[in-house]
């Protein structure tokens, strides 16, 4: 199915770096970004993280949870002049495809990648295949959800964090925020991740009569504890999906109002 987004205004919230690769997609089928960037990711540097490098060989496997945690983990590692290539002696598991290109993009590849992109699934999934995996690794960020500590922690399964980014809201685009609603030419708001939800949630001061496009399921049910109606979730958990669900809505809609 040709994909056409015809135009329509669609602000992304996306951390700015990302946020621009979201806009060059929107722009490549035909809609409008807005680009108000609500959430900065920076890498953290401590001194664990020295730590947990010297004693990667102890881990069965290493968890990646989003493609943020590879490129500051891998990040960590350049600068503490680790030889990653002890990295195939163990397994890894990634969250989804975005987050194993990234580690391919570092010469790695995953073992195990859930079906659908969340931690809830990949949880559930990972242990229907594997049993005895003590200890783990879990490479994740500062708002990552406890779920699989916690599933973890269900199993007695030993484990330890490294939380190698940060991620925090930009309470600077405030201002822009509201002015760019305000001018009611918005017609789809999307968001990546919980935190994009909730830091919008905080800043914007006008009611939303918008459909909002929501990345997964962990993402829409932030949105709809926040209230948010009328929301669009992809079958496959990416940026592309969200194009792609865009697309097919605005179609039907199109489809419905010439029928």
């Amino acid at each position: 199915m040709e994909i056409s987004l015809h135009e329509k205004r669609i602000l992304v919230t996306r951390e700015e770096k990302q946020g621009k690769q979201f806009a060059a997609k929107i722009r490549h089928y035909d809609g409008h970004p807005i680009e108000v960037p609500l959430l900065q990711i920076s890498c953290k540097d401590l001194q664990e993280h020295y730590t947990f490098f010297q004693q990667l060989t102890n881990y069965q496997w290493i968890f990646f949870t989003s493609a943020n945690g590879v490129r500051c983990f891998f990040q960590l590692a350049k600068r503490y002049n680790i030889d990653t290539k002890v990295l195939k002696l163990l397994n890894i598991a990634a969250v989804g495809h975005k987050t194993e290109e990234a580690l391919k993009d570092e010469g790695f590849s995953a073992a195990f990648i859930p079906s659908v992109y969340n931690a809830e699934v990949m949880a559930k999934e990972f242990f229907h295949v594997y049993h005895d995996i003590s200890p783990v690794l879990i490479v994740r960020g500062s708002k990552s959800l406890d779920i699989l500590p916690a599933a973890f922690e269900e199993r007695s399964i030993k484990y330890d964090a490294m939380e190698v980014y940060e991620t925090t809201s930009r309470v600077d685009m405030k201002t822009r925020l509201n002015k760019t609603l305000k001018t009611g030419k918005i017609d789809f708001i999307t968001f990546t991740s919980p935190s994009s939800v909730e830091t919008f949630h905080s800043l914007a001061d006008v009611e939303i009569n918008v459909p909002i496009v929501c990345i997964g399921t962990t993402t829409e049910k932030k949105a709809k504890q926040l209230g948010f109606h009328s929301i669009l979730v992809p079958e496959e958990f990416t940026v592309d999906g969200m194009i792609h669900c865009l697309g097919k809505y605005l179609l039907k809609k199109e489809l419905n109002n010439n029928g």
